[in-house]
């Protein structure tokens, strides 16, 4: 069984930085990316960034586009999420998920392995 745990959320100012990690624990697996998507409430959850190990890519939604980033480390499975900038839009519970390939990186039928969420709170 594999388990992702995330890690960081907290409650910041609008203009604050916050850094999330992710791990992951349990049986070994070779994943193909590793993302992170954000559920605020009422809303569905969405994508928000991705690593595919292979050559390195990253991915990010419009929305975070030069105020998040994306990197991790293959072999440990674990991917952060540096945010700057944050926005009381930005407030949602954070979720870090694996996939074992296959089904693209930007969707959520993309990741086999999901983490329980992290919350972050952006206050105005």
């Amino acid at each position: 069984q594999v388990q992702l745990e995330e890690s960081g959320g907290g409650l910041v100012q609008a203009g604050d930085s916050l850094r999330l990690s992710c791990a992951a624990s349990g049986r070994s697996f070779s994943s193909y990316a590793m993302g992170w998507f954000r559920q605020a409430q009422g809303k569905e959850r969405e994508f928000v960034a991705a690593i595919r190990w292979s050559g390195g890519r990253t991915y990010y939604a419009d929305f975070v586009k030069g105020r998040f980033t994306i990197s991790g480390d293959n072999a440990k499975n674990t991917v952060y999420l540096q945010m700057n900038s944050l926005k009381p839009e930005d407030t949602a519970v954070y979720y870090c998920a694996a996939s074992l390939g296959g089904a693209g990186t930007t969707t959520l039928r993309s990741y086999d392995y999901w983490g329980q969420g992290t919350q972050v709170t952006v206050s105005s």
